[in-house]
């Protein structure tokens, strides 16, 4: 007998970016497992899992190889999965480990469970290419090359092979020719059938059954997995009890079939690269790196950390830097000075819009198609530079290294997205119906020029979102950065330079509130972009109706009290940590953060319970290292915030949870994740910008309450769902006016083009950034109506046949 472990289920934070605590904290424990193992007699194996812990998976399995007091036991085991392009590697890297070390190991063949999910993560992640094959046929060719060499070495490895296919058990069986030394494997309650047929035809080959371990609610989703995948078209079960599937089509050669087919990829699934190259107006999806690859890491991070001039942001009018006096940029998580910024005068300002004002029309006459190509250099330029610009956003906004990553992949998107935009929906004029003997056409223009005004919690992202859409419509833009974040807008507008956006087209002024104020009573403005706090966007609102001047428009993208509904059928391990990542992810400073989690009674406690031990496995501290989960928040003005609505809170309310503060922390503006238990949506006056939970208990009667609550707040910019019941899905999101619902996932982490961004209410005024509405709000329209008959009348008419 024996017993197979998943390493995921031993430890919270089995993952590479947490690869000390895993050696410290999760090898001893399995190396205890394995030692109360061999006293009883049983083998011992870890069991496979996603791609991206396999190297760990490698590295703590070596440990106990290696281990002197397991030296004397052949029951150590470890699952290859062959549809992973690695299994063969791995498969020759396993065999040299029982060499090196003297003794036998178990190896377990499989194909692979978790093939959809894989291929997700990496279109997810814009991987240069998928981590397993994309085609049945191939992964069925690796099983057959690593059964082969398995078999190749007797001495060093016993071979346990996990199928339910006839065909591989018989090419298992051919391959082995005198070797007996190895064993089949079934799951219990599958595979009846074909291992019956083969114990009639050779009584000695021994057949091992693998049965799941647990409560029912545990093994339910297991066993229902299980069922999907040997119900899929191509699954040799499936195609079995198939009667029009002729012996001969289940017997084919995975050599055969892999000669075949002269596309080695399946041509239905793109690279991750090439995700959105089908669509109307396709784009490349941004690159990504691999945070789980200990080689892409140590190159990251060399690039990231190496050694680098102080950086200075300035204001930038007509290409040029302006020399004036500079001020320090502070890092938020240690207190150094990162850079030095200059702000913008009045002067600068106004020249500025003046050059802004005199070269739109210019810019607007060039075409969609020259602007495009600008935005599509500008994201080439923003990719080349991935590690470099991750090291400004970590050092200067205290982002983690995953969310400097996403950010900087965010920014490439917008370039490319709206760049695909004005190409589809801003080249050629729109012919309008009419009499005969008139022409009449709609085109789309720039406004003029553009203010635009972002954040610090997306310095790069939403930047570059607000600029890159104004530009593509046809718009001047005179941008101004948050006061806390300008090194990394500085470095974007050189950028975009770079990438042939005329000086005199952007401009960047660094500066204060009082520089965005100044920019938006300019009466020679044509438009504002703003995202940031609703009280803000009100302000400018108020502003911009009170100047003289023609009527602008504002885009806002503000904040909100964003909720998520978790029902009784929800699963509580996805639940907490879509939560935990929704909560705390960034500090708690995305806008759209959640910020209260309301659960079900029926199940309120256990979840409270797990996002208990789970908060307390969060990690606070310096941004820069890969362990870090949470970083700090911006600066000691929304540290104070923060403290305040935590002590109100303490008092209002009930606290639950509270991660650990290292005492040891560098000096930073930090704040703890807390969870706290609240009675009601509206202990909530606003929106705390931080990384604090609310959880509201309700029950099923009254959801319909519940959702008068959320659409009394006034807020709508996301919304969670959790449930296995569609129709409780549907009815919450009938039923309440928010931007963006997530079902069954977090509520952070938009993609541009996929989950279009923006709220109402007091959410933000629309359009969605990232969305094929946004580039409609930066663009004035044009009608050109031509009566041709006056000019000698309508040809087309005269010309007609009889026919």
């Amino acid at each position: 007998d024996g017993i197979s472990i998943k390493l995921s289920a031993l430890h919270p934070r089995y993952a590479f970016s947490q690869y000390d605590r895993v050696m410290s904290e999760l090898l001893p424990g399995v190396k205890q497992l394995a030692m109360m193992a061999r006293a009883g007699g049983l083998s011992l194996t870890i069991d496979a899992e996603e791609s991206e812990r396999l190297d760990i998976s490698l590295d703590l399995f070596e440990a106990l190889a290696r281990d002197p007091d397991l030296s004397d036991w052949d029951g150590l085991g470890f699952v290859l999965q062959a549809y992973q392009k690695r299994a063969e590697a791995t498969c020759d890297w396993l065999i040299a480990l029982a060499r090196q070390t003297d003794r036998r190991l178990m190896v377990r063949l499989v194909k692979g469970a978790y093939w959809d999910r894989e291929i997700k993560h990496a279109q997810e992640l814009g991987l240069p290419d998928y981590p397993v094959f994309t085609r049945k046929s191939n992964t069925d060719l690796s099983y057959q090359v690593c059964a082969a060499k398995l078999l190749s070495a007797p001495g060093a490895v016993f071979p346990q092979f996990a199928t339910h296919n006839a065909h591989t058990v018989s090419m298992v069986k051919a391959l082995a020719q005198d070797n007996t030394a190895f064993e089949f494997q079934r799951l219990h309650g599958m595979g009846h059938l074909l291992y019956a047929q083969l114990s009639k035809s050779d009584e000695s080959t021994p057949i091992r059954v693998y049965a799941p371990v647990g409560n029912h609610k545990d093994l339910l989703p297991y066993l229902v997995r299980r069922l999907l995948e040997n119900g899929a078209n191509s699954s040799f079960v499936n195609r079995f009890l198939d009667a029009s599937v002729p012996a001969s089509e289940l017997n084919r050669d995975p050599i055969d079939q892999v000669l075949a087919i002269s596309r080695r990829r399946h041509p239905k699934i793109p690279l991750p690269r090439q995700l959105y190259a089908q669509e109307s107006a396709p784009w490349l999806n941004a690159l990504g790196f691999d945070l789980n690859d200990p080689s892409v890491v140590k190159d990251l991070l060399l690039r990231l950390t190496s050694p680098r001039q102080v950086t200075e942001a300035r204001p930038i009018v007509g290409g040029q830097s302006v020399t004036s006096e500079l001020s320090p940029v502070i890092n938020p998580a240690s207190g150094e000075t990162v850079g030095f910024v200059a702000s913008a005068t009045q002067e600068e300002l106004d020249k500025a819009i003046e050059l802004a004002v005199s070269a739109q029309p210019r810019w607007d006459l060039h075409g969609a198609h020259h602007r495009a190509e600008c935005l599509e250099r500008a994201a080439d330029l923003l990719e080349a530079q991935i590690p470099e610009l991750m090291g400004v956003i970590v050092s200067e906004a205290g982002r983690t290294l995953e969310d400097a990553l996403s950010e900087v992949r965010e920014a490439v998107d917008f370039c490319r997205y709206y760049a695909q935009q004005a190409k589809q929906n801003l080249t050629d004029a729109i012919k309008l119906p009419g009499p005969t003997g008139e022409l009449n056409a709609l085109s789309l223009h720039g406004r003029g020029v553009f203010v635009c005004i972002s954040p610090w919690n997306f310095p790069l992202a939403i930047f570059m979102g607000q600029v890159s859409a104004a530009l593509a419509a046809g718009n001047a833009v005179v941008a101004k950065p948050a006061e806390q974040t300008p090194l990394i807008a500085f470095q974007a507008v050189k950028l975009l330079h770079e990438a042939g956006i005329p000086g005199d087209i952007l401009h960047l002024l660094p500066g204060g509130k009082s520089a965005g104020a100044a920019l938006v009573a300019n009466d020679r403005i044509a438009g504002v972009a703003f995202t940031g706090s609703t009280e803000t966007a009100k302000r400018i609102n108020r502003q911009l109706a009170s100047r003289d001047g023609p009527i602008i428009p504002l885009i806002a993208e503000t904040g909100g009290l964003n909720v998520m509904l978790v029902d009784a059928t929800a699963l509580p391990e996805q639940v907490v940590d879509d939560v935990i990542v929704s909560a705390f992810q960034s500090a708690g400073q995305r806008c759209s953060a959640l910020r209260v989690l309301y659960l079900q009674e029926e199940i309120a406690d256990a979840v409270i319970d797990m996002l208990r031990g789970a908060t307390h496995e969060l990690r606070l501290g310096d941004p820069m290292e890969l362990r870090t989960d949470v970083g700090p928040v911006i600066d000691a003005q929304a540290q104070q915030l923060i403290e305040e609505h935590t002590n109100r809170m303490r008092r209002e309310g009930r606290l639950l949870s509270e991660a650990s503060l290292d005492p040891n922390l560098p000096n930073g503006h930090f704040v703890a994740p807390q969870i706290y238990e609240i009675d009601r949506l509206d202990q909530l006056e606003r929106e705390v910008f931080g990384p604090i939970l609310h959880v509201i208990r309700y029950k099923k009667s009254e959801l319909r309450n519940v959702l008068a609550d959320i659409k009394a707040s006034g807020y709508g910019l996301t919304l969670g769902i959790h449930s296995r019941i569609d129709g409780f899905a549907q009815t919450v999101f009938d039923n309440t006016q928010v931007g963006n619902t997530y079902i069954n996932r977090n509520t952070v982490g938009a993609v541009v083009g996929v989950n279009p961004f923006g709220g109402q209410g007091l959410s933000g005024t629309g359009p969605k950034a990232g969305g094929p509405h946004y580039l409609y709000r930066f663009v004035s329209e044009k009608t050109r109506t031509d009566n041709v008959v006056a000019k000698g009348g309508n040809t087309d008419l005269f010309t007609l046949s009889e026919g």
